[in-house]
């Protein structure tokens, strides 16, 4: 079975119907349990658009506020939760193997251009990884 499972998020309005999943999964192979959210890096032009020097900054101190309070809900200590900045597929598979996860759990809708099927992040992550990945498919309409 599992010995450590990796919940990547993107922290969205289905966070509940996901905890709940990884919940379950994480009690039933009674292994460790930790989480990531990547911020993706905004494009140089939109500071300037923007006019705002730290946005970056502040999009990453949101994501820690909201992974802190899903990683409570799980029980995930403080040294297994991941905030990252780059290229979503990279940093997950990275730190996937970095901290030697057999398992990445990730949710989808499914609804994206050409990766209708399971999402281009989702899909990314499958074909990269070099451990079992678990697709959740996410609740339609949110």
């Amino acid at each position: 079975m599992y010995k450590h499972i990796l919940l990547a998020t993107h922290l969205s309005d289905d966070t509940n119907f996901l905890t709940k999943k990884v919940k379950a999964m994480h009690e039933y192979a009674g292994a460790k349990l930790s989480i990531i959210h990547v911020v993706e890096p905004l494009p140089g032009y939109s500071y300037a658009y923007l006019g705002i020097e730290d946005i970056e900054g502040q999009l990453i101190q949101e994501s820690k506020v909201a992974l802190n309070k899903m990683a409570e809900k799980l029980g995930i200590k403080d040294k297994d939760r991941w905030v990252e900045v780059g290229p979503t597929k990279s940093k997950i598979l990275d730190v996937a193997e970095e901290i030697g996860a057999d398992l990445i759990i990730c949710g989808s809708h499914g609804r994206h251009g050409l990766s209708l099927l399971l999402g281009s992040t989702a899909n990314a992550i499958l074909h990269g990884a070099k451990c079992d990945v678990l697709v959740v498919r996410l609740p339609e309409g949110r």
